[in-house]
């Protein structure tokens, strides 16, 4: 026989944008997630949006298209993959600070994202070594020490960041290592490395990229090339293959 189909579908998105009441905004999706039976976590901020569910696929669609017809998601994009059990116990949602703490206020994505570079791009660059320009291209880890142990880009830049609220404090002390170089910033969804290309923008490297949708995305578009291990994730399954599948060694 066939081994049965996962059937767990499992997304993670977020989308930066002025939301104005978050708590009001928490209690109808919290709502709207329990009738559809899902788990995970919502977090919700005046800067935006961040979620990680898993469900039935129609529960979990359903919930995104729901979430969609609000003018202010109608552009979000949902990473997806698949398990064989539900790999959260239960579903939380939380209105915080921000969605992502890096605790520098002028640092808004919710104004204006900063330039980001496609997955197939990305490959492209490493395969030939340089930009479309000629420049010498890194990569930069934005995910801290234990998941970037757990796998990575061959040659990425890792400054072992305990949280992503250090990410300033290591960008002033080694940004020698970034200067006159294409630098593409990544991280497991997008959402870490869209706040690090903006703040590394502010401090005056212009040649920064965010990686589109993350490590999730790439493997989704361009597979394993260049990359060394598995990825990891914040719930039950703890890391994903280069192929979207639970780790099971």
């Amino acid at each position: 026989m066939r081994p049965a189909m996962p059937s767990v579908l499992n997304v993670a998105a977020y989308r930066f944008v002025a939301l104005d009441q978050p708590h009001a905004l928490r209690d109808e999706l919290l709502a709207q997630a329990r009738r559809r039976e899902l788990r995970g976590t919502l977090l919700l901020a005046t800067e935006g949006i961040n979620l990680f569910l898993a469900g039935e696929p129609a529960g979990v669609r359903g919930f995104l298209d729901e979430l969609r017809r609000d003018t202010r998601f109608a552009g979000l994009q949902a990473k997806e993959s698949w398990s064989e059990a539900q790999p959260f116990r239960r579903l939380v949602a939380k209105v915080k600070r921000e969605i992502i703490r890096m605790n520098h206020p002028s640092i808004r994505p919710e104004h204006g994202r900063a330039p980001a570079v496609d997955a197939p791009t990305v490959r492209r660059w490493l395969d030939q070594g340089r930009d479309d320009q000629g420049r010498p291209v890194v990569l930069l880890d934005t995910r801290n020490a234990f998941e970037v142990d757990h796998g990575t880009f061959e040659g990425a830049i890792d400054w072992r960041l305990a949280r992503f609220s250090d990410f300033p404090d290591a960008v002033r002390q080694h940004r020698h290592q970034l200067e006159g170089k294409t630098v593409v910033s990544f991280c497991t969804g997008g959402i870490r490395c869209e706040k690090a290309a903006l703040y590394m923008r502010e401090a005056g490297l212009d040649q920064v990229w965010q990686l589109e949708g993350g490590i999730l995305k790439y493997f989704e578009e361009a597979g394993g090339a260049h990359w060394h291990g598995h990825c990891f994730v914040f719930d039950g399954r703890e890391a994903l293959d280069t192929g979207l599948a639970a780790v099971t060694d």
